[in-house]
């Protein structure tokens, strides 16, 4: 298997699902730390504009979106498996829910003051000022639910939550799928990085049993590894073949053509590069990087827009 990397940094949620996801596999990876704000000039010159964290790299090959890194994953190590075929109707949506409405309410009511001054008590007033800046930017206008709206919504979705525990250790039965990681991590910052605001978690006793079953799956072996080592390593392999899935084609645009993928909603910088796969659930561009050398940079279709570039 090829050498696996996760840029992320510790205080990301998205890269805690990832961690926790990779754990559950038993894998062994490298870990390069990446700024929480841009300018991210390592990360840019693996993705060519995505910039949200985290990303995964499999040698030359760059997979964006923790919704498409946990079907990579499962491409690599089939072994638990995140989609079990017994629930996978219903992981792939719950998984959607919770990284998108369950995760915003979440941020919305975590985030209020007493929460951000929690996460920033050892910084500076600067880095705090340029976080949410850098935040704002990546938004650009999205709206975001207020903090009575997300508290309600929150202690809801707890309740939802509980609710579907009855059934067994966890969201969909007997062992994890990517549903229980998608819904772990935005609970797992209200704990870990603003546990000011966790008081909220005590309204639902069995989520916080199952945060504990979660959390016990460890990270798997971790290997610090340095941006520098990471850029060296994609400019000595070769991105996989993308062969075997007949081209999916919704924007009459051809395989070889040169276009933009960019996210709909959040951190809307666009990635070009030439379309060499356009699949049921992912797009894949190719791209050179002076520094990277020669990859593959792959989207998830869902949440993120094809656009052909005009000549």
């Amino acid at each position: 298997m090829n050498t696996i990397v996760l840029h992320h940094y510790p205080a990301s949620p998205f890269a805690e699902k990832a961690r926790l996801m990779l754990g559950y596999k038993g894998l062994t990876w490298k870990s390069v730390f990446i700024p929480m704000v841009m300018p991210k000039p390592d990360v840019m010159a693996l993705t060519g504009g995505y910039r949200k964290t985290p990303i995964l790299q499999v040698g030359a090959d760059i997979y964006c979106d923790t919704a498409l890194i946990a079907q990579a994953l499962d491409e690599l190590a089939p072994e638990p498996p995140l989609l079990p075929a017994a629930v996978q109707g219903l992981a792939g949506p719950l998984a959607q829910w919770a990284d998108a409405t369950l995760f915003w309410a979440s941020m919305s009511y975590s985030t209020q003051a007493a929460g951000m001054a929690q996460m920033f008590a050892k910084a500076t007033p600067q880095a705090m000022q340029s976080f949410a800046e850098d935040r704002k930017a990546m938004g650009a206008g999205m709206p975001r639910p207020r903090p009575a709206d997300a508290t309600g919504a929150y202690k809801t979705y707890l309740q939802r939550l509980a609710q579907m525990l009855k059934s067994g250790p966890y969201l969909l039965g007997q062992q994890p799928s990517v549903a229980d990681f998608a819904a772990y991590h935005p609970l797992w910052f209200t704990r870990s990085q603003t546990p000011v605001m966790a008081g909220i978690l005590d309204t639902a006793p069995a989520v916080l049993a199952w945060m504990d079953r979660m959390a016990a799956i460890g990270h798997g072996t971790v290997e610090r590894y340095s941006s520098a080592q990471a850029i060296e390593l994609a400019r000595g392999c070769t991105p996989m073949p993308v062969d075997g899935e007949p081209l999916q084609d919704d924007h009459g645009i051809a395989l070889g053509s040169r276009v933009t993928v960019a996210a709909e909603s959040f951190g809307l910088e666009p990635t070009e590069g030439t379309l060499v796969a356009a699949t049921e659930s992912r797009y894949t561009l190719a791209r050179e990087d002076e520094r990277a050398g020669r990859l593959h940079v792959h989207f998830p279709r869902i949440g993120y827009a094809l656009r052909a570039v005009k000549a």
